[in-house]
């Protein structure tokens, strides 16, 4: 029997895929059959929340940030909170800014979170090039700001953790052990480490979510069936995980299919129902 209660999906990407770079294009079409579906859930907000129904999620988090490499400027932010603005209960918008080249880091994180209604933050390291803990070793002051106003005003940042196959991706920003500075030094801000560390660094997210009262990790893109062999004590950690999908990027079924694998891990209940919903209204609020 499935069950019951509603799921959170902590981890999909609803993006404006005209921006998108021609070669990161291809690869997030590479082997889908279902591109029109995707187009018109990116474009209406009416028929991503159907399709959300259909896939028994009852909330989820739609994650950007600004990236040259991927194409995506500053104007995915409004573009995102429009979106999520049709159903503010059931969508969750996830923004970020350049740190690197930010002139008023505090402003521009203070309005992003909001005027224009941005709920949490994304690092991408590996597509943004910028280390984490750009702050403690000088490379990106202006991330202080970032981080001293998001924990201000209580709001998540999200940072991916692990290896990315697109194009121009440099993977050496994305180890999770660059985020222990952070966790350090502001230690009310909630972090969560996305994909936690695949498949590299698991060891070492795993280390931080123990270690650190404020760090969670997000179980979007790996596949359900392996969960237990790169998080063997996942159910010891069931209180700082999240599940997510990191839908539709390549390679990620349909939610459905993903949720109902990870119910048949035998987990227990308490674990479930922690990691498929009690975590992520936490971290994200109810």
């Amino acid at each position: 029997m499935a069950d019951p209660k509603p799921v959170v999906d902590a981890h999909m990407h609803v993006q404006p895929w005209e921006m998108m770079r021609p070669a990161i294009l291809e690869k997030m079409k590479s082997g889908r059959t279902d591109l029109d579906r995707i187009r018109t859930l990116m474009e209406k907000p009416s028929e991503f929340l159907k399709f959300m129904d259909e896939n028994g999620i009852e909330r989820a988090v739609l994650v950007n940030y600004v990236s040259e490499i991927m194409g995506f400027t500053d104007a995915v932010n409004p573009w995102i909170a429009k979106f999520c603005a049709e159903s503010p209960g059931r969508l969750v918008p996830v923004g970020s800014l350049d740190a690197r080249t930010s002139r008023d880091p505090d402003g521009d994180t203070e309005r992003l979170l909001g005027e224009t209604g941005i709920r949490a933050l994304k690092i991408h390291p590996s597509h943004q090039m910028v280390a984490p803990n750009g702050h403690a070793d000088g490379t990106v002051p202006a991330l202080q700001q970032v981080y001293e106003v998001a924990q201000k005003m209580g709001r998540p940042v999200m940072f991916h953790t692990g290896t990315s196959i697109f194009q121009g991706a440099r993977n050496k920003y994305s180890n999770p052990m660059l985020v222990e500075d952070v966790a350090i030094d502001f230690p009310k801000l909630r972090i969560v480490l996305c994909h936690a560390g695949r498949p590299l660094w698991m060891d070492e997210a795993v280390f931080l979510a123990r270690r650190f009262h404020n760090v969670y990790l997000d179980l979007s893109s790996i596949p359900p069936p392996r969960l237990l062999d790169y998080l063997p004590r996942l159910e010891e950690l069931s209180g700082k995980c999240l599940w997510g999908t990191d839908w539709p990027a390549p390679g990620v079924p349909s939610p459905a299919e993903n949720v109902a694998a990870f119910r048949a891990l035998g987990l227990s209940e308490t674990a479930r129902d922690r990691i498929l919903r009690g975590n992520a209204e936490k971290v994200f609020g109810k």
